[in-house]
């Protein structure tokens, strides 16, 4: 079975405050050019997307460094919606090239101003065990894994391990005992990029 754990990217998607808005608009019209094409802008970091090293380090890595298979891997699920717990990711059995999925709740509130200011924050030692695990990637259903000034982030990039923002729907993945998950953003040279997330659920 096949889990989407994205969200859905209209105009009406909320962003990060003072991040680009999203903006889609026809480029060409099917009853004047014979087709349709639309023209999209939004920001690297709009919808469920990944941040790569460049995002918070000065010498971090593009994007586009990383080989395809660095965007699948064994799921783990961890819930959080009572708070994070490093007995609980310990208990989950992370091992190297996992990709972590932490369950908030925040998701549930992701069109509400307070998805943006009241979002828990992944503890500092969450993120060092998870850098010592050699995990692949850390994924929330948050707009962001900390708040200013964003030590988690970098704590997490510069150990190489990337971040998955803007989950949804991992509540499918409470019974889940294994799952993998695919993960394929745009191919961008960037500091980050939108990103289709499925769960293949055994």
């Amino acid at each position: 079975m096949l889990v989407d754990l994205s969200v859905l990217v209209t105009e009406r998607t909320p962003v990060y405050p003072g991040d680009p808005e999203v903006r889609i608009e026809p480029a060409a019209d099917l009853a004047d050019d014979g087709y349709r094409c639309q023209r999209v802008s939004l920001g690297t970091h709009a919808g469920t997307h990944v941040d790569a090293p460049r995002h918070m380090l000065a010498d971090g890595a593009h994007l586009d460094h990383y080989p395809v298979d660095r965007f699948v891997g064994r799921g783990r699920y961890v819930d959080a919606r009572g708070g994070f717990d490093l007995d609980a990711v310990r208990r989950a059995g992370v091992a190297e090239g996992d990709i972590v999925l932490f369950h908030t709740g925040m998701g549930d509130v992701y069109h509400e101003p307070s998805y943006f200011t009241d979002h828990p924050e992944v503890p500092l030692e969450v993120a060092e065990y998870l850098v010592e695990r050699r995990t692949s990637m850390v994924g929330v259903d948050m707009c962001s894994v900390d708040h200013e000034p964003f030590e988690v982030h970098h704590t997490l990039l510069a150990g190489d391990v990337l971040i998955i923002e803007n989950l949804t729907g991992l509540r499918r993945l409470r019974d889940a005992a294994e799952f993998r998950v695919y993960a394929l953003p745009l191919r961008l040279e960037s500091d980050g990029a939108p990103v289709r997330v499925v769960a293949e659920v055994a």
